[in-house]
């Protein structure tokens, strides 16, 4: 058990702690007024400290900003509705799971699955008035949106790995116990949305990891399988990287701490950070070393800033060895020397691929993560009856993929026949740049949106598709990623190219991160229209094409020709660096 002290230190001493720690404080244990809010039929909306709390339980309140103007013109409240996420440790969900959320999109929400950035499912558009049902039926699912957002310990993202069975079951049950143990112990969800009820006279309720006021932001958590770096480990505030023994089983893990992607624009104190690697633990210690470290972020993560309140800041402040003596003070013992390890990629891997136990996984590249039926492609029609014949598992991806698995040979030829009906066997023929894409949700749900993101990648990936197909390098794998503001849901700075909004029809655009994710991407140029991407970065794919080295990727091109000089200071992040004159020339 851990002390549970009140949120008091802090990097910024003397200053007062943020609104947030006393609403938490004061909300027994993430109670607040949530079910007086809920029982509100005057609006479709709930209040500003409900809205925090219900983070805590998988809860965005949001509204929909197409409709703003015109709702303000009209003297009508906004278009208010939710956003509910799911908890799901590695991305794996059964079939049955499947279809029930697939029910509970149309009937509750806006009739789409979305899988998220962070290997697991969002729902939009849920209306007040159903969302106790839907978090309720979500449980009756054997799942649940607990901490899948707020102050604390967020889903837990896992490698699927699935030609490496035998390896993948085991770092996954690692992702799962350490998830579990992270887990509020608050009975307010189960009280909340299942129809538990408080027992009076019984023991007072206490967080033994995270006190009443829990963590001073959100924490994140993912473990990598080399050489496969699909969860952007680097971007977690707390990495495992999987290490082999000579057998090839599972010896243990280096782990990282530090990593995040946030930042603000025009604040040059905040930005981007890839984590350290602080040393070796086994895989009996892992669930330890998890507790530990983020019981030193809840003990000196700031709390009076909630901009500088990641554990990115307080590694930054203090630094790696100090960080890591505090984490060993508390666990006992001291960590090992990291192990040797490479990584070769941070994609997903399409198409059929065997394990060795003959089993086979299909993995499908799904836009965005949006799982719709549009008029030509029946995708979650397709994924419905896919879920009906199939035996296996459902696993979703860090790129916002889906992955068909476990699929016995006898089954595959019944599953090869759906996946040809609705031609979701040809949908990987996409160019290597659509394959490499990723976006957030943005606008017209995300109330942070300051431009477009999943609405608009689609035509931003025809645009530069045809820039790298007319280049003669339509099957060359580059990572492409876009979000609608700086907070970098969609990883964009771990991006050979990325695109940030800064404001309507207006982007920064990043260059030359490393295709494992090992480097962060350098602003390259800030404020660029729509209109002028492809003229801004055509001539660099068409240098590309003629003057990379044997086996360069292109984020490593754009800085050995010196597009981005990767110094790596947080002026790197929001200052624009003037093209060198030999790069200009070359373009």
């Amino acid at each position: 058990m851990s002390s549970t002290p009140a949120p008091t230190a802090s990097p910024a001493a003397g200053k007062p702690l943020h609104k947030n720690e006393l609403l938490k404080s004061e909300s027994n244990f993430l109670r607040g007024n949530i079910l007086r809010d809920l029982a509100d039929q005057s609006t479709g909306g709930i209040t500003e400290d409900s809205s925090q709390l219900t983070k805590f339980h998988g809860i965005y309140a949001q509204d929909d900003r197409d409709l703003r103007n015109q709702l303000r013109k009209e003297g009508k409240e906004k278009a208010f509705s939710f956003m509910a996420r799911l908890r799901l440790p590695g991305g794996v969900c059964t079939t049955a799971q499947w279809l029930a959320l697939d029910r509970l999109a149309d009937e509750n929400a806006n009739g789409t699955l979305k899988l998220t950035t962070r290997q697991t499912f969002q729902y939009h558009g849920v209306l007040k008035g159903n969302l106790w049902a839907t978090i309720n039926r979500i449980n009756q699912a054997l799942l649940d949106t607990i901490a899948a957002c707020g102050d604390v310990n967020r889903n837990v993202m896992c490698n699927p790995n699935p030609e490496q069975s035998e390896l993948h079951a085991a770092v996954y049950q690692v992702a799962r116990d350490i998830s579990a143990h992270l887990l509020p112990r608050s009975s307010a969800y189960h009280e909340l949305w299942v129809g538990d009820h408080l027992v009076g006279g019984g023991e007072p309720e206490v967080e033994p990891i995270y006190g009443k006021t829990y963590l001073p932001r959100k924490f994140k958590i993912g473990v990598a399988v080399p050489p496969s770096n699909d969860v952007d480990v680097y971007s977690q505030d707390l990495g495992y990287i999987a290490v082999v023994d000579a057998s090839g089983k599972l010896a243990g893990f280096n782990v990282t701490v530090g990593g995040g992607l946030g930042m603000s624009h025009n604040q040059i104190e905040t930005f981007p950070r890839i984590a350290d690697v602080m040393g070796f633990c086994t895989v009996e210690q892992a669930v330890a070393v998890a507790e530990k470290v983020l019981v030193v972020q809840r003990d000196y993560g700031d709390r009076t800033d909630r901009k500088h309140a990641r554990l990115k800041y307080t590694i930054e402040d203090r630094g790696l060895a100090w960080f890591r003596s505090e984490v060993e003070a508390r666990l006992g013992y001291r960590l090992g020397a990291p192990r040797a390890f490479a990584f070769t990629h941070n994609g997903d891997r399409y198409g059929w691929v065997r394990s060795h136990d003959g089993r086979s996984h299909f993995t499908l590249f799904i836009m965005s993560g949006r799982v719709r039926d549009d008029a030509d492609y029946k995708l979650k029609t397709a994924l419905r009856e896919i879920a009906l014949a199939h035996k296996g598992d459902f696993r979703l991806t860090a790129n916002q993929n889906l992955i068909i698995a476990n699929v016995a040979p006898e089954d595959r030829p019944q599953i090869e026949a759906l996946l040809k009906k609705y031609r979701l066997d040809t949908a990987n023929d996409a160019s290597g740049l659509k394959l490499n894409a990723m976006s957030c949700v943005a606008l017209p749900t995300c109330g942070l949106a300051l431009a477009e993101s999943e609405r608009y990648l689609p035509e931003l990936v025809q645009l530069l598709e045809a820039e790298f197909e007319a280049a003669g390098l339509r099957h060359d794998d580059v990572t492409l990623r876009i979000t609608g503001c700086p907070n970098g849901c969609g990883r964009p700075y771990l991006a050979e190219i990325g695109f940030v909004g800064k404001s309507p029809g207006k982007y920064n655009v990043y260059l030359g991160a490393a295709f494992n994710g090992s480097r962060l991407n350098i602003l390259y140029k800030a404020n660029l229209p729509e209109t002028e991407i492809v003229a801004t970065l055509g001539p660099i794919i068409r240098r590309y094409a003629v003057e990379r080295l044997a086996g360069e990727r292109f984020g490593d091109f754009v800085i050995r020709t010196g597009y981005v000089t990767p110094t790596f200071t947080p002026q790197d992040f929001h200052e624009a660096k003037a093209a060198k004159p030999a790069a200009a020339a070359g373009s």
